[in-house]
């Protein structure tokens, strides 16, 4: 196998480089893919032959016909330059908004929560809530009024501002 190669080496490198269009790189890799089936193949290799070559050149032009294929079977890398200028949105912001109103959420008295999460975050009516509650629909209104103006204050008071 070491006097294939050093025999077979040059010549088919040589010619591999023109199959790749000049791609050194991608012509050694054939080369040595190719130097391997042979070595793999070689019970089934004529010792009599004039020339290794032509089998050489046979399995190196259908190696490159693969990898041609396999490449365009596939889309084009781009690299990381489209994905860098990619606009992400930064969840951060939103996470802590969520707590910094739900601390202040927490802050309220029970009733000011309980009537802010039946009209606001369940989107009921003041009618509907005065209903699920059990409570007259003035006390609604009211409770709704000083329960958003504490909101504010404990909003307020944690750096969020209107």
């Amino acid at each position: 196998m070491s006097a294939l190669y050093r025999q077979y080496h040059g010549p088919l490198l040589a010619f591999v480089v023109r199959l790749t269009a000049g791609d050194r790189q991608w012509a050694e890799d054939v080369v040595q893919e190719t130097m391997i089936r042979a070595w793999r193949s070689a019970e089934r290799l004529d010792p009599d032959a004039a020339s290794l070559m032509p089998w050489l050149a046979t399995v190196a032009r259908r190696i490159v016909i693969d990898d041609r294929r396999r490449r365009e079977s596939r889309p084009a890398e781009l690299g990381d330059g489209p994905l860098e200028s990619l606009p992400v949105p930064d969840e951060m912001e939103k996470l802590l908004h969520q707590v910094v109103v739900s601390e202040a959420l927490r802050a309220l008295s029970p009733a000011h929560r309980e009537i802010l999460n039946e009209t606001i975050l369940r989107d009921r009516s003041v009618n509907d809530a005065a209903e699920a509650l059990g409570i007259p629909v003035g006390t609604v209104k009211s409770r709704v009024y000083y329960a958003v103006r504490a909101l504010r204050v404990a909003l307020e008071e944690r750096g969020v501002t209107a």
